[in-house]
């Protein structure tokens, strides 16, 4: 990655990120405003951000994490190089659905982050993995052993992890050939006078902001098809069926929103937290409801297909059965 400059720490600067706040993050403190739209870092690392000179207000340091924001400020975030990790097994509960010697598959909750990075050193999925789990791919190296997909720190669902090298490159492969299949549920903002909507747009990382991607001509390839499975008229929100045939990063959030169906939680891709029921936004808890709840691969070994199937985990099956309670109300 390219070194844009030095820090006045000395650190080097990686990257330059800015963000404009919204008319919805009125108010907020600069270090939640931060946690909201780049979610790679913990709340505590972007705070010690703040107080080392790293964030910048209209151009001019800030180091008051508490600072409350206006709308159209411009907020400048200078991303420093990285420290080594120590990544350190961890007993945090682990949702295993299969295990055998060669990989096993998970539920990743909502709020978990995946692996390691600056601010989450811990408590991601990969300090649960090193606890309980005996043997890791290598690969990924010593920050993502075992990790041969993601899925966002707000997104929960189905997750497949390698156990050994061989199945880690296997597995690889099949997601390159895209031979993987994988469907989601999304509960979105808006109502689609549609039933089936194949989107066939290629995404790049936005212009402006680099931690956000959009649908760009010069982007990489990526296929989403999208049934409607449910509308909830009165309130303006539909449970859709998502396929991915690709697996772009943000590719659902962005295909969604590009059809102007925001997903609901999603305030990086245009979801509006006062365009919904406030009991809604506390049954949500801060995550996307996004579900990657059907999962189907070939064992890199036995040469059988595995499908796994789960239903609604919380807080997706709190959220969409209170849609369907104030749908009713609103009858």
């Amino acid at each position: 990655m390219e070194v844009k400059f030095m820090s006045q720490s000395g650190s080097r600067i990686l990257e330059t990120l800015s963000f404009e706040v919204q008319e919805e993050q009125e108010g907020i403190r600069l270090d939640q405003f931060l946690s909201l739209v780049y979610p790679d870092f913990s709340r505590s690392y972007h705070q010690r951000l703040i107080e080392e000179g790293y964030v910048l207000l209209e151009g001019f340091e800030v180091r008051k994490p508490s600072k409350k924001l206006k709308v159209g400020q411009k907020v400048t975030l200078l991303v420093p190089e990285p420290e080594p990790l120590d990544v350190l097994p961890e007993d945090i509960p682990l949702h295993t659905l299969y295990e055998d010697e060669h990989l096993l598959v998970i539920i990743k909750p909502c709020g978990l982050v995946v692996h390691p990075s600056p601010g989450y050193t811990s408590g991601t999925l990969v300090n649960s993995l090193l606890y309980h789990v005996k043997n890791l791919s290598s690969i990924g190296g010593v920050e993502r052993p075992g990790i041969v997909h993601r899925l966002d720190k707000n997104t929960m669902g189905l997750m497949v992890v390698a156990k050994t090298d061989l199945a880690h490159r296997n597995l690889t492969e099949q997601f390159k050939e895209r031979r993987v299949e994988k469907f989601y549920r999304a509960l979105v903002k808006g109502l689609p006078d549609w039933d089936y909507k194949l989107v066939d747009a290629p995404i790049g990382r936005h212009a402006v902001d680099r931690k956000r991607f959009a649908i760009k001509e010069e982007g990489k390839p990526a296929r989403s098809e999208v049934w409607v499975l449910e509308r909830f008229q009165r309130q303006e929100i539909s449970l859709l069926k998502v396929k991915i045939h690709t697996g772009r990063t943000h590719q659902i959030r962005v295909h969604l929103s590009s059809l102007g169906l925001p997903i609901l939680g999603d305030t990086t891709y245009r979801f509006k937290r006062n365009s919904v029921d406030k009991r809604l936004l506390d049954a949500m808890d801060e995550c996307h409801m996004l579900l990657s709840y059907h999962l189907a691969f070939e064992h890199p070994s036995e040469k059988v297909r595995l499908t796994f199937s789960i239903k609604d985990p919380e807080p997706f099956k709190n959220t969409l059965s209170l849609v369907k309670k104030l749908e009713e109300e609103l009858s």
